[in-house]
């Protein structure tokens, strides 16, 4: 049997015009909502702030205790001692005071001041560094160094091996002028110190240091230049 429709009641006709309202109603109530303002409500209040009480905390002041050092002990008690002695008795030892006062004819002897060995040879050994006259070599530095230069030998170890170098020797200008305790302050080769100290050993006699007015020793350095030509 078959079954026929009505041209009325068949809704594919109408399917076009329902999707086409739908579409404007969707439109619509989107645009609406994005125009859709709302007002802020007024604040009757900014509401109420609760205090709390604080309790007060009472810090009791404490005080360190001072101690107290303990106390000084007591004086040591003196007892007088008196000795009770008759008139009659005689008292040795009487303090006699007489009179100091001096006058023309009064001699006073005054003990001679007496200079031990112990300073005399302390004298001999002491070494000056810096004196009012400085010892001076027979010709002044010029004849000094002339003869410094006449003397050396240069050691031949030293030459073979390209040694050279400025030495510096201290020395010890006595009394007499003569040369002794002759060191190496500063040197450049065990070779080189070696015959620069022979040669400063060798020094003649110089014109010795005098503080005032007297002789002393006197420390002295010179320097010695060892140059290979």
């Amino acid at each position: 049997m078959e079954l026929k429709k009505s041209p009325k009641v068949d809704l594919e006709n109408k399917r076009n015009t329902f999707l086409l309202l739908g579409l404007v109603l969707a439109l619509g109530i989107t645009l609406v909502a994005f125009e859709w303002t709302t007002k802020p409500q007024k604040v009757e209040g900014l509401g109420q702030i609760q205090t709390q009480e604080i309790e007060e905390e009472i810090i009791p002041i404490t005080r360190e205790q001072q101690v107290k050092p303990p106390p000084p002990p007591p004086p040591p008690q003196v007892v007088e001692v008196l000795n009770i002695v008759d008139d009659d008795v005689e008292i040795e030892d009487e303090l006699e005071i007489e009179d100091t006062e001096a006058d023309e004819t009064t001699v006073i002897d005054v003990a001679p001041v007496i200079e031990t060995s112990e300073e005399a040879e302390q004298d001999d050994t002491e070494v000056f560094f810096i004196v009012e006259d400085m010892p001076e070599f027979p010709g002044g530095d010029l004849a000094l160094r002339k003869y410094l230069a006449s003397q050396i030998k240069y050691p031949v170890i030293a030459q073979e091996n390209g040694i050279q170098g400025k030495v510096y020797v201290t020395f010890v200008v006595g009394k007499d002028g003569a040369v002794s305790n002759a060191r190496i302050a500063r040197g450049v080769d065990p070779s080189l110190d070696k015959e620069a100290l022979r040669v400063v050993n060798s020094l003649p006699k110089w014109k010795p240091g005098k503080q005032r007015g007297k002789p002393v020793n006197v420390s002295y350095t010179v320097p010695i230049n060892f140059v290979l030509q």
